[in-house]
Order: C-alpha cells, then structure tokens, then sequence
C-alpha cells in the first residue's frame, strides 16, 4: 500500500496530497493576480476551449479534434504572449521573496543603503493641486523599474520640492500633461506617458489619469498618486486597486506605510508605519 487512503485501485499517499495542495496554492496565486482584470476573462476562455477540446475528444468527433488540436499545441506560446504582464507580475512577486533577496538583506551583497523618501512634499503639493483643482500624476519607484516610462518623457533628475511639484503640474506648464517619476529620491522625468488600464471594472467615473495610474500598477509595483482634476480628490494607486477621496492625514499615511516602512526588514503595519515614520 503507497498511502494511507486506497480507493479501489487508486492510491492516495501523502505525496499526492501535497501534490494537490501545491496545485491548488498555485491556481489561487494565479487567480488572485488575474482577479480584476481582463486577463481573467482571457483565462476562462481558454480553460472553457480546452474543456470543449476534451468532450469532442471523447465523443470520437476526429475532424473537430484534429481542428482544435491545432490551436491546444500552441496553447503555451499563445498564453506567454496573452499574459506577458500579468507573467511579470508574477515572477516579480515571486523573486521578491526569494532566499537570495533575504541573504541579500543579511549583508552579502547588499547594496548602499538609500535614504526614507520624504513624503511631506507630495503630501503638501498634492493638497495644494486639490485646491485649485490641478490634476497630477506622480508615480514612486519600489522594485520594479520604470526607466522605460521615463524615458517617454522629459529626463530632470532634480530634488524633490513642493514648488518644483506645483510648477510642473500648473496648468499653464508644458511638462503637465503628463505623469511625474520618482526614483532613488528625486524626481527624474516628468510628462511621462503611461500604459491606460484595459479593465473593464474600473467605473467610468474615473478619468484617463486614474486609468493610468491602475494601467502601471498592474504591470508594476509602482504607487501612483492621483489628484483629480474634476473634483480636486486625492488617490492613491497600488496593485490594481484605488484608494480614493483621501484626506492629507490619510494620504500621509499610505505613502508612509508604502514607501518609508517598506524599505525596513520587519517593518511595521499599517498606522505603526506611520507614527514610526519621520514627520517631513
């Protein structure tokens, strides 16, 4: 007997129930990182194809087979070019939790230390902006880099200040019309263009610079602040999800716990992120 539950002429060992679990811990990921968006739906169709390949199968039907057979033997490469952003998502979150990124953290090979980001800026320009109702896209380097979006824009590479902030989002500025890009704590282009969200679930009352902010936090890591230039409310974008109608306390908060905290090892959570964070 191989395991401890035989049924019949099957053998059900502790193998095979870790088997089990690993594939289902696996679907979940997979399912959690498609949640939301249109790759979902891609995923349905494809999984409901390859059910119907496997009932005319069985029924025997051989030219309907052999027809959808075609299309199963490149089931692979048609999902790698389908799903190349949500498969950089992945292999992101994964390699962010490899042993190598924690023997890295122990000091070999680790690299120069960088300074907290001070959110006081973004905070107070972003207050400033809602208040005349400026629209603004700010978008904060983590691990993922966004040198490519930058580069589609006007290169500045200038120190962070809340009148630099409001002088490229006024509204007579040439550089406002546009996303601003944050990285090793200081802003290095602005009008930048980035990836619109194809979504079907974000509300039509968002506008393009709230699609474009969900459209880089779904390939990216990225936080994406959004002033609106409608309303004059304050949001915070990260994976795909909008934290809108932010007060300044609230969105003090979030940039602390998301870009301060996450630069520690055993960071805090949550409002101990923010009342352990440097007040700008």
């Amino acid at each position: 007997m191989s395991g401890p539950f035989p049924i019949n002429f099957l053998q059900f060992g502790w193998i095979d129930a870790a088997d089990v679990l690993l594939v289902t811990v696996l679907l979940y990921q997979l399912y959690k990182l498609l949640r939301g968006s249109v790759a979902l739906n891609v995923a349905l169709g494809l999984v409901s194809f390859y059910l119907l390949y496997l009932v005319v199968k069985a029924t025997g039907m051989e030219l309907l087979t052999k027809i959808l057979g075609q299309f199963m033997s490149v089931g692979v490469l048609a999902s790698i070019i389908l799903f190349q952003q949500e498969i950089r998502r992945f292999l992101l979150s994964v390699g962010k939790a490899t042993a190598l990124e924690r023997v890295r953290g122990w000091g070999w090979g680790r690299p120069a230390e960088v300074a907290p980001l001070a959110v006081g800026p973004f905070v107070e320009a972003a207050k400033s902006l809602s208040n005349k109702f400026t629209g603004a896209l700010i978008c904060f380097t983590q691990a993922s880099d966004l040198s490519a979006f930058a580069e589609s824009g006007d290169r500045i590479d200038a120190e962070i200040s809340k009148r630099l902030l409001l002088s490229i989002f006024n509204k007579t500025s040439p550089l406002h019309d546009g996303a601003v890009i944050v990285a090793g704590g200081r802003i290095k282009a602005a009008r930048c263009i980035l990836p619109i969200s194809e979504n079907p679930d974000v509300p039509a009352s968002l506008g393009l610079r709230h699609r474009a902010a969900i459209g880089l936090s779904e390939i990216t890591d990225a936080v994406v602040l959004v002033v609106s230039e409608e309303t004059g409310a304050m949001s915070l974008v990260r994976h795909g999800e909008v934290h809108r109608d932010l007060a300044t306390a609230e969105l003090r908060t979030l940039l602390n716990e998301w870009l301060l905290a996450g630069q520690q090892q055993g960071r805090p959570t949550g409002a101990e992120a923010a009342a352990s964070a440097p007040v700008p």
